[in-house]
């Protein structure tokens, strides 16, 4: 009876002990920047991007290519579904963002997780520049994913879309 006790009175410790480390868990990053020298924030560094993210813990979460299309939409396309959407880098980005945004949420996440994304730009001279400035708005000043920019000459949706932006999450 006593052997039995005692091995009620250690599985309860192992409970509350395992209990306590994830609580303890939950506060802690599952990633860690990883920066370049130079390109570090304390060395004056402004990069747009982190060079590497290492992932220590949590689930992956891959999203697909988001353009600033509405949803659902027609497959195969029809353009006169985009006929009201604004067509600047700004308005494209915003709604590239806000999709984006609503997925990670979906899954539990917020955009803190993001930690990589690939943009596909049309004409990256010319909308660069803006789609940066509207993505680091979404961010935050203290974040930003490994980022890979490409540019492309149309999206497949339709020629007036500039951006299609892919993304990897990590959510506790």
């Amino acid at each position: 009876m006593k052997w039995l006790l005692s091995q009620r009175h250690l599985t309860a410790r192992l409970i509350a002990g395992s209990l306590l480390l994830l609580l303890i868990g939950c506060d802690t990053p599952n990633y860690e920047y990883l920066h370049l020298p130079g390109t570090e924030p304390a060395a004056g560094g402004n990069m747009p991007y982190t060079s590497a993210i290492k992932v220590s813990s949590g689930s992956i979460l891959f999203l697909s290519g988001t353009s600033g299309a509405p949803v659902p939409h027609s497959h195969p396309h029809n353009p006169a579904e985009f006929d009201h959407l604004g067509w600047d880098a700004e308005a494209q980005t915003i709604r590239v963002m806000d999709r984006i945004k609503a997925t990670v949420e979906a899954a539990g996440g917020d955009l803190s997780d993001v930690i990589q994304v690939t943009r596909f730009v049309v004409d990256i001279a010319k909308n660069q520049d803006e789609i940066t400035a509207v993505m680091n708005r979404y961010w935050g000043k203290n974040h930003r994913p490994a980022s890979t920019s490409v540019e492309i000459v149309r999206l497949a949706s339709d020629p007036r879309f500039i951006l299609e932006v892919e993304a990897v999450a990590v959510i506790d």
